[in-house]
């Protein structure tokens, strides 16, 4: 199926329920440009996806709405393109399922459970929440901005496509990095339009990297086009190959557009997935621009 069969087109909703409108797109496409090759990649991990247009009526006719929070393998063959899980969970709207609010939901999880499962060839995990559950944790509390650094306005950005060959080294001694920037920013492959986003960085090794050049290069992606996931996995094949860290995550949470968002997780060991965010059970901490 092709990506760009729905992004950057009028589309009109479905007025019943479509799963023919969900589009697959395979990840080799961008990975073979980076040299990551399926059977021997330098990570593990999955993509979060957040959905806040999820709504169908109960078989009374009584509206349910609520926030759809699903994750599934990065080592699936497919990613779904998301204007076209857009247009599929509106596709619920004017559907009725179960005779409570509760029931819907399970007959509605099932039915999403299958279709994306079908389509993406892979398991996928998922849950419906129609209210805040408790306190919303966040895994990333620990972790320093780049753009708090001193100084850090003398520093000359120049590089808006992406150039690894800024990272430098600052030292070689053991360390371990735990650090952010709020200033992620690249563009849909598509339609070409922004798509911003905070990424967290967790490095443990021997190769302690220059945080400036860090900045910097993470900076480099604005005027890049590429899928979130792909964005994401570019960072990690890029600090994997220029330090050779003993251990090292890249997680990248994406602005919410079309009424979704999107964090791709890449770990070099599943110790360093963040819990609560990779949990489809949790609702956790926003940030900002989510």
């Amino acid at each position: 199926m092709s990506e760009d069969k729905y992004l950057g087109k009028q589309v009109e909703y479905p007025r019943e329920y479509a799963p023919e409108v969900l589009v697959a797109v395979p990840r080799e496409i961008n990975r073979k440009d980076y040299d990551l090759i399926d059977d021997n990649l330098p990570f593990t991990g999955v993509d979060v996806w957040q959905a806040y247009e999820l709504s169908f009526l109960t078989k009374k006719g009584f509206p349910v709405s609520g926030l759809l929070k699903l994750k599934y393998s990065c080592n699936s063959l497919y990613i779904v393109e998301s204007k076209s899980l857009k247009l599929y969970l509106n596709s619920f709207n004017m559907e009725m399922y179960g005779n409570t609010t509760k029931e819907g939901i399970e007959i509605v999880k099932s039915i999403i459970k299958k279709d994306l499962s079908g389509l993406l060839q892979t398991d996928i995990e998922l849950n419906i929440f129609t209210k805040e559950h408790g306190k919303t944790p966040f895994d990333f509390s620990d972790y320093t901005l780049l753009e708090d650094k001193p100084g850090i306005n003398k520093i000359d950005f120049k590089a808006f496509k992406e150039a690894p060959e800024l990272l430098k080294t600052e030292k070689q001694e053991p360390f371990v990095l735990k650090t952010s920037t709020n200033l992620l920013r690249s563009n849909c492959k598509v339609t070409f339009q922004p798509d911003w986003g905070s990424a967290f960085i967790y490095m443990k090794g021997n190769r302690k990297p220059d945080t400036i050049s860090l900045l910097q290069y993470l900076v480099s992606f604005r005027n890049e086009n590429h899928f979130h996931e792909e964005v994401c996995e570019m960072i990690y094949k890029r600090l994997f190959d220029k330090y050779q860290p003993d251990e090292l995550a890249v997680i990248c949470i994406y602005t919410r557009r079309g009424g979704i968002d999107i964090t791709p997780v890449r770990v070099s060991h599943k110790h360093l997935m963040p819990e609560h965010l990779t949990n489809v059970n949790v609702l956790s901490k926003k940030l900002l621009r989510q």
